[in-house]
């Protein structure tokens, strides 16, 4: 059965209509350190949403909102921390 699915594939679909473009290993790199960078920016930002929310509901509960300063104060850090590796990695691989 497999055979018969691969053969049919192959029918459907000639090696030279694939347009899959040649990436490098720095590319794939690249791409795939990107792709984390932007993963963590997000829930970065969805923390600081999340501790935004939590400060303007503490009511005045003073360890609610220290709670809360210290969640916006480290996703500002990561957030830094990030944007600071996405521009080495992408200076040295491109330097490559």
């Amino acid at each position: 059965m497999k055979y018969m699915i691969e053969k049919f594939a192959q029918g459907l679909i000639s090696p030279d209509e694939v347009n899959i473009p040649p990436l490098s290993g720095d590319q794939i790199l690249q791409n795939g350190l990107n792709l984390a960078y932007f993963i963590a920016g997000i829930i970065c930002v969805i923390v600081i949403i999340v501790a935004g929310m939590m400060y303007s509901t503490s009511a005045g509960n003073a360890a609610n909102v220290t709670k809360a300063k210290n969640l916006i104060l480290y996703a500002i850090v990561g957030l830094v921390l990030i944007l600071s590796a996405f521009a080495i990695t992408n200076f040295v691989i491109g330097r490559l």
